[in-house]
């Protein structure tokens, strides 16, 4: 499947091994931008002092703004819009730092025709690395017939 797809995909066209990724370079202004909407200040995110005696040696980004990265690719290329998040495993196996590129992917693993529900692999991925590992399920709501 293309990267560059965008459009909400029909749940009879999903394929189990379709493939999305996004990628975005994680900056200063993203942590501190994603502490003040989460309320999360945890010094290791944004405390440079404090992060550079613990034992990341320096500041790294919370783990959810990575994982939200999923979150756009759901939303906006597979399935695409209209679609519900209904489950999200997450294992955090290395910390993302300033500068860090990350590249989120998720694949397809099984789709249930019976209850509208698409599920896959979801991987972070820095300088080829894991960095968080997990699955999710989605929900694609049926089609609402369109007006005459």
């Amino acid at each position: 499947m293309n990267d560059s797809a965008l459009g909400s995909i029909p749940i009879n066209d999903i394929q189990l091994g379709m493939t999305v990724r996004y990628s975005q370079t994680i900056t200063d202004a993203d942590i501190k931008a994603y502490a003040g909407i989460s309320g999360d200040h945890n010094p290791v995110h944004v405390d440079s002092d404090y992060a550079n005696s613990s034992r990341f040696g320096k500041r790294i980004a919370h783990g959810l703004m990575s994982a939200g990265f999923f979150s756009a690719l759901f939303g906006t290329k597979l399935p695409g819009p209209g679609c519900v998040y209904v489950a999200q495993s997450l294992n955090f196996k290395r910390p993302v730092y300033i500068d860090d590129t990350v590249t989120a992917t998720i694949t397809v693993t099984k789709v249930e025709l019976n209850t509208n529900r698409v599920f896959f692999d979801t991987v972070c991925t820095v300088r080829g690395k894991e960095v968080i590992t997990g699955c999710a399920e989605i929900y694609i709501p049926k089609e609402k017939p369109r007006p005459q």
